[in-house]
C-alpha cells in the first residue's frame, strides 16, 4: 500500500504514534509518504520507503493568519496524484480530517476514488472540538471519514458523548510501542547510575503543557525525598518549565531534580528510571506511560481519561484520584520497595508487550486500511 499520513509534527504523542506507525508500516513494506508542514520530531532523515512532503503556506497580505487548513488540502491532492497514494490517514480531526476531506472531494472531480482514516487522539476532541467555533465542522470532518479511529474506549465515549456520531463507527487501536527499543537490557545501568548517583529515578517525560501538572510532579517528588533519598528527571520543556524549577526551589528539593530539557530518544533514558510520574488532569491514553510500562518502569499516575486503560493499579503501577499528590508519594515510596518494585516492572514490561506491540497494534491498522480501500472499490 501506498499511504499518506498527516499529523502534528511537534513534540508530543499523537506525532510521536503517527511517525512511529509510519516507519512501521514502512519496514513492513509499504510505502509511507508524511504530508505536513515541517518534519515530524521522531522521524529520521532517511529511511527506506519513506517520504516528507512539506506544506508550504503562502505569506499573502491579504490573510492576517494564512490559511493552513487550504494549503494542507492542496498538497495532499497533489501527492496522491503524483505518487499514486492509495489513502490517506490523519491523526488530529482539526484541521487535518477537513482538510483530507477538500482533498477526497477535489480528487472526486477527477474520477479519483480516496478513502480517509481519521484517528482521534484527543485535545482534538475534548477541548478544541467542543468549543462551540469548531464544534460543527469537527462532526462533520468525523463524520466524512471512511474510517475513524480512537486511541481509546474513554476517547471513543467522549466523542459519541460529544458529537453523537451518527452513522459512524469507531474502532479502538490503543498506542502501541516497539518492545525492542524500549527494553530495560538493551540500555545498560551507566545513564541510571549518571542520572541517581546510586539512589532510585524518578522521571516524567512532557511538553509541560498545565495539563501535565508539573508542579504535582516536583510535589509528590519532594514527599518522596522527605523520607528517602531520590533523584527527580524532568524531560522535556514548554510553558510551565519555569514554574516546575520554581516548585522544587520552594520544596527545596532543586538540587536532587534535574531538568534535562527536550530529547526525542527518551528508551535509554527510561531505561535509567525507577518510577515514572504522571499526574495529569486529563490523557486520553498516555503515551510516555506506555513507554515508561516497556521500560520496566511501574507508573504513579492519576487516574483519568484513559490512563486506566494503560496502567494497571496495583499491578504495573499506581493510580490516585487527580490531585492526589499526599497519596501519590504514598504509592511511590511503597513501589521503591525492592521486591515490590521488581514484581511490578516484570508486569509492566509483559503486559505492555502483551497488549500494547508494535506488531500487533501495526496489523490492526493494516486490516482497517484494507476495509476501507475495499469499501470504495
Amino acid at each position: 500500500m501506498k499511504v499518506g499520513i498527516t499529523c502534528y509534527p511537534t513534540y508530543g504523542g499523537s506525532g510521536a504514534v503517527a511517525t512511529e506507525l509510519g516507519i512501521a508500516l514502512a519496514a513492513r513494506g509499504h510505502e509511507v509518504h508524511f504530508i505536513t508542514y515541517e518534519h515530524p520530531f521522531r522521524l529520521p532523515h532517511f529511511l527506506p520507503r519513506v517520504h516528507f512532503h512539506e506544506v508550504n503556506i503562502g505569506n499573502y497580505p491579504l490573510f492576517e493568519y494564512p490559511p493552513y487548513d487550504l494549503a494542507l488540502a492542496v498538497r495532499m491532492h497533489d501527492v496522491v496524484l503524483s505518487q499514486g497514494l492509495d489513502l490517506l490517514h490523519v491523526h488530529y480531526a482539526i484541521p487535518h480530517a477537513t482538510s483530507a476531506w477538500i482533498a477526497k472531494e477535489m480528487l472526486a472531480t477527477q474520477g479519483r476514488k480516496l478513502p480517509v482514516v481519521t484517528t482521534l487522539h484527543g485535545t482534538d476532541i475534548t477541548i478544541v472540538g467542543q468549543d462551540h467555533s469548531y464544534q460543527a465542522i469537527t462532526r462533520f470532518s468525523i463524520e466524512r471519514s471512511d474510517r475513524i479511529t480512537s486511541v481509546s474506549q474513554w476517547l471513543k465515549d467522549e466523542t459519541i458523548k460529544a458529537f453523537g456520531c451518527e452513522n459512524c463507527r469507531v474502532d479502538v487501536i490503543p498506542n502501541f510501542v516497539d518492545p525492542v527499543e524500549f527494553d530495560r537490557a538493551k540500555h545498560g545501568d551507566a545513564l541510571r547510575q549518571e542520572l541517581g548517583r546510586g539512589n532510585p529515578v524518578l522521571m516524567h517525560i512532557s511538553n509541560f503543557r498545565p495539563v501535565k501538572r508539573v508542579r504535582d510532579v516536583v510535589r509528590v517528588f519532594a514527599k518522596v525525598r522527605a523520607q528517602r533519598a531520590a533523584t527527580l528527571v524532568m524531560v522535556g520543556d514548554g510553558p510551565d518549565r519555569g514554574a516546575a524549577e520554581d516548585e522544587a526551589r520552594t520544596q527545596g528539593v532543586y538540587e536532587d531534580v534535574r531538568f534535562l530539557g527536550r530529547i526525542d530518544d527518551v528508551a535509554p533514558l527510561l531505561a535509567a528510571a525507577d518510577l515514572y510520574i504522571f499526574p495529569s488532569q486529563t490523557e486520553s491514553f498516555g503515551l510516555s506511560a506506555l513507554e515508561a510500562l516497556a521500560s520496566g518502569v511501574p507508573v504513579v499516575a492519576s487516574a483519568v481519561g484513559g490512563v486506566p486503560e494503560v496502567v494497571k493499579d496495583g499491578v504495573t503501577g499506581a493510580l490516585r484520584p487527580l490531585g492526589d499528590v499526599d497519596g501519590m508519594a504514598a504509592a511511590a515510596v511503597a513501589l521503591l520497595e525492592p521486591a515490590r518494585w521488581a514484581a511490578a516492572s516484570a508486569a509492566a514490561v509483559a503486559d505492555a508487550r502483551s497488549r500494547f506491540s508494535t506488531g500487533q497494534i501495526v496489523a490492526r491498522y493494516e486490516q482497517l486500511y484494507a476495509e476501507a480501500l475495499a469499501a470504495v472499490r
